[in-house]
């Protein structure tokens, strides 16, 4: 039964389109909803997205595209977020169908903001999906790497090992390698959390601190999310495990990181409406940053790499000053 489960992606994204690219490795045909029918109408002419993942081809007759949620619900059993954060609400304004009793799977590194949830606890709380019908993707896989069929590595987590396993397969392809974990909240946040100290690192390059630094900054960086995921869910986990450590470290260093060219464009002067403007993409840890620091304000874990990054973003102190005195309480 498991294999007849129509799998739905959601968002017109670079992640998005890497993951309908992964699953279509698997599975003769996907649904995929877009918000703006006219992204729909270019993919189809020109057989890939029109602005993410370019050199991807797909074969269209396979993909059933959308622009109406509720039609994708009713027609699909596994649905798969791949929306930013910021924007995951104003899309399921729309949604008048029940999704308790679909499987819920987040791509979405991110917190949905106001709330200040994570994304399983978003949607187990405000739409009722029980905590065995959530999952989450997570680890070190950059979309663009996905693109070029670049080995890659992906973790389910689920409080249901064995929605876990099924999912594990149905991602798994001869360039992504999958495992399975029941750490879901630990993974979310450490996804989310790895964004801010990317921006970080970004910031840093900007200001012209060497590698020797960048290397203190993200070893540093792993202790905090250690030190968060024990404050908000304490559970036995390895932090060195690729899904937290190797996907802090494949977005502080990468070229592909969108977080880490935003934490550049701030250490070189650029305001952060500038830099956002002229990325027109999404950096997600510039949300994260907002929402992690509110959070940890009822936790208080000590966490100066993030307190430095939300005083640089949202109270706009100099990145120069912030992270010189940073400097000082790193080891």
């Amino acid at each position: 039964m498991a294999e007849r489960q129509r799998i739905a992606v959601l968002g017109g994204g670079s992640w998005a389109t890497a993951i309908a690219k992964i699953v279509l490795s698997n599975t003769p045909e996907i649904n995929w909803y877009m918000r703006r029918q006219e992204q729909i109408d270019d993919f189809i002419r020109l057989s890939k997205n029109p602005s993410y993942l370019t050199g991807v081809k797909f074969d269209t007759d396979r993909i059933n595209f959308t622009s109406n949620i509720n039609h994708l619900v009713a027609t699909s059993d596994i649905l798969i977020f791949a929306t930013p954060s910021p924007f995951l609400k104003q899309h399921l304004k729309r949604l008048r169908r029940r999704i308790d009793n679909k499987i819920i799977v987040s791509a979405i590194k991110g917190i949905v903001p106001d709330e200040n949830l994570i994304i399983t606890d978003f949607f187990e709380q405000v739409y009722n999906v029980p905590k065995e019908n959530l999952a989450v993707l997570a680890g070190p896989c950059h979309a663009e790497e996905v693109a070029l069929e670049r080995l890659s590595y992906l973790t389910i987590a689920s409080a249901s090992r064995e929605r876990a396993k099924m999912l594990a397969q149905k991602f798994s392809t001869n360039f992504v390698k999958t495992t399975t974990s029941d750490d879901v909240t630990g993974m979310e946040y450490s996804s989310v959390m790895k964004n801010i100290y990317s921006i970080a690192a970004g910031i840093c390059h900007g200001l012209k601190y060497g590698d020797n630094f960048q290397s203190v900054l993200i070893s540093n960086a792993i202790q905090e999310i250690n030190r968060f995921c024990n404050a908000t869910n304490p559970l036995h986990r390895d932090i060195n495990e690729s899904a937290y450590l190797g996907d802090l470290l494949v977005t502080a260093y990468s070229k592909f990181s969108r977080n880490r060219l935003f934490g550049t464009m701030i250490g070189k002067g650029y305001s952060v409406k500038t830099a956002q403007m002229e990325m027109e993409m999404i950096a997600e840890g510039y949300y994260a940053t907002k929402t992690i620091y509110e959070i940890n304000q009822k936790y208080k874990v000590d966490m100066p790499i993030v307190d430095a990054v939300y005083e640089i973003l949202y109270n706009r102190n100099s990145p120069l000053l912030k992270i010189r005195e940073l400097t000082d309480k790193l080891k």
